[in-house]
């Protein structure tokens, strides 16, 4: 990532990726889709060639949401004990809708976030 010169007040990195916004300005899109991320900012320019947040999104979603509908439908069969058709009809919708929202919004403060604490690929250091 190139070093950033130019001057902007600062953005709340965690506030600009859960609305979806560029994290030098807090204004332009940082999605151009519903998950890929744009080139650049609209506003500022900012080149977005530094967002390379890989597995990390999905990792905290499947233990969050997961966690959250698991605990649920256990709730739900040990105090009701529904039929197995219901306890289906009830958690995988509602686990693929968080999921996907979940997805979006831990993606976008990943990526701002790896802006303001300027964090790049690890690189080994040669012999000494």
């Amino acid at each position: 990532m190139s070093e950033d010169s130019a001057f902007y007040p600062p953005v709340d990195p965690v506030q600009a990726g859960l609305k979806g916004r560029c994290p030098r300005c807090g204004e332009g899109r940082l999605f151009r889709g519903f998950l890929a991320v744009g080139d650049r900012c609209s506003n500022c320019g900012l080149d977005y060639g530094f967002a390379d947040a890989g597995d990390g999104p999905a990792v905290f979603v499947i233990l969050i949401i997961g966690f959250v509908v698991v605990g649920l439908a256990l709730w739900m069969e040990i105090t009701y004990g529904p039929p197995l058709w219901l306890q289906f009809l009830l958690w995988t919708p509602l686990t693929l809708v968080l999921s996907l929202t979940a997805l979006r919004l831990i993606k976008g403060v990943l990526l701002t976030l790896q802006y303001a604490n300027k964090a790049r690929e690890g690189r080994l250091e040669g012999p000494q």
